[in-house]
């Protein structure tokens, strides 16, 4: 078994989050508040400790993961001011701007999931104990990416239709990593730079975008749940990297 076959379950996992976040539509608060959490976990134990990791052992200091993280935060935020700006969406619902509210958001997680399957093809390519390590890690918390890219979308009142779609891109995410390491080997500085700066947009999407909404859907009186949620979905992807690491 190797990676390309383990991300079929990755693929399966992350739509069964997906699909599970439409059914929870009506509750989209909720499904948002836990999805914010389990966003900064990623960032937290999983993106940006290896970054800095590999920052040190390539460069003596953790500086460079460091400024992948900002470069990633603000090019998120300039897309948004600049690109897709909020004002633009309510003045003209009928735009292109429009059409495109919370793709570039969704995008991101996108990324986030193909860089997953390279590091499972990687992982392989060490030994296949370790690959099966960190397939586990990945298929377990790719329902959690699914749930994320539905609400992400549902978030900016895109249709179910378009949720789906990227939902589907999503999914196919990691299998399209997994079987590039088939062809390349992904160099370590590059790597480096790619977790430090996914780290930053995920950052910035969980909590500039997706908490914030939260707290804007659920009104003042559902704020200390949504901040129990939140604390699940980090707690949720703290136990996970715990229990791959001791695999």
């Amino acid at each position: 078994m190797n990676a390309v076959w383990l991300s079929l379950a990755a693929l399966v996992s992350t739509s069964a989050g997906g699909l599970c976040a439409l059914h929870l539509r009506p509750r989209l608060h909720l499904v948002l508040g836990f999805s914010a959490g389990v966003v900064l976990g990623v960032v937290a134990f999983d993106l940006l400790p290896e970054s800095l990791e590999q920052s040190r052992r390539l460069n003596g200091s953790a500086m460079a993961g460091l400024l992948a993280l900002l470069a990633g935060f603000l090019s998120l935020h300039a897309l948004k001011r600049y690109v897709f700006p909020p004002h633009a969406h309510a003045r003209d619902s009928g735009s292109p701007l429009a059409r495109a509210a919370g793709v570039p958001q969704a995008l991101a997680l996108v990324a986030h999931s193909a860089l997953d399957g390279v590091s499972m093809g990687l992982a392989f390519q060490v030994s296949p104990a370790v690959g099966l390590t960190v397939a586990m890690s990945v298929i377990a918390h790719d329902f959690c990416d699914g749930a994320n890219t539905i609400g992400v979308m549902l978030m900016h009142r895109r249709a179910a239709r378009s949720a789906l779609a990227l939902l589907a891109l999503d999914a196919v995410a990691p299998l399209a990593g997994a079987a590039s390491t088939l062809i390349f080997e992904v160099p370590l500085a590059v790597q480096m730079q790619l977790l430090g700066f996914l780290a930053g947009l995920l950052l910035h999407l969980a909590a500039v975008d997706i908490f914030p909404q939260a707290r804007r859907r659920a009104g003042p009186e559902a704020a200390l749940s949504l901040f129990g949620l939140a604390s699940l979905g980090v707690g949720t992807v703290y136990g996970l990297t715990r229990l791959a690491g001791t695999l």
